[in-house]
């Protein structure tokens, strides 16, 4: 899962930052609003979290622009207003969820799981599931029933979003943008190989699920009959 982090607040965007990654997300940094809306307008990330006062650009601004191009990103506002009143607004401009500062990393953790489940994610305890397989992207492990195998983080990252993609092709380019950032230097080759080392681990699971190539179009998950 890829989350834009957009907080002029250095040291709490900081912190948010390393306790994500601690939790296996992928997370990009912003701490203006101008910079946070261009990445936001990339449309590669699964979740924003969006502190309203922002240099340059407000995150309300920001957040009815992204509306109005039809990014349907979920969006976590975060923000040092508290009031009912402010709720309400960022919520009525387009906001999935409004967390108050201080907040307790556990709860925004816990936010961040209920927002995965209304986008209709399949979730349970922070596992995917997909076919005969579960994949837990907290702890890396790929499972089969009793037998499992440890991924690296990107492949992780490239098979939940294969699985969450619900049988659509995904392009190489899409998935460099996706896993790596859209201003990566990342070749498609190098989607070639993270490929091969998942359908390897799948082999090994003797897993019935397969990553098809279309070509011309990209990669699909499927599971063989």
């Amino acid at each position: 899962m890829r989350i834009l982090i957009i907080e002029d607040e250095i040291p709490l965007a900081e912190a948010l930052s390393q306790m994500l990654k601690k939790n296996n997300y992928t997370v990009d940094l912003l701490h203006d609003g101008e910079s946070g809306l261009d990445y936001a307008l990339s449309d590669i990330y699964d979740l924003i979290l969006l502190d309203i006062m922002l240099p340059k650009m407000d995150g309300l601004s920001i957040l009815k622009e992204i509306r109005q191009e039809g990014i349907a990103t979920p969006v976590i506002l975060l923000t040092a207003k508290g009031e009912i009143t402010d709720k309400v607004m960022g919520l009525d401009s387009g906001a999935d969820d409004y967390l108050a500062k201080p907040f307790a990393t556990e709860e925004l953790l816990a936010r961040i799981r209920a927002i995965s489940r209304r986008k209709g994610e399949v979730i349970l305890d922070g596992t995917l599931k997909y076919g005969d397989v579960q994949l837990n992207p907290s702890t890396l492990k790929l499972s089969k029933e009793s037998k499992e195998v440890k991924l690296t983080l990107k492949e992780s990252d490239l098979l939940a979003f294969l699985i969450l993609r619900n049988n659509l092709a995904s392009s190489k380019e899409l998935i460099i943008e996706k896993i790596w950032g859209f201003d990566s230097d990342v070749e498609h080759n190098h989607v070639e190989v993270y490929i091969s080392f998942l359908r390897k681990k799948l082999l090994f699971l003797t897993s019935k699920v397969v990553i098809n190539t279309l070509r011309g179009v990209g990669y699909i998950l499927e599971v063989k009959s």
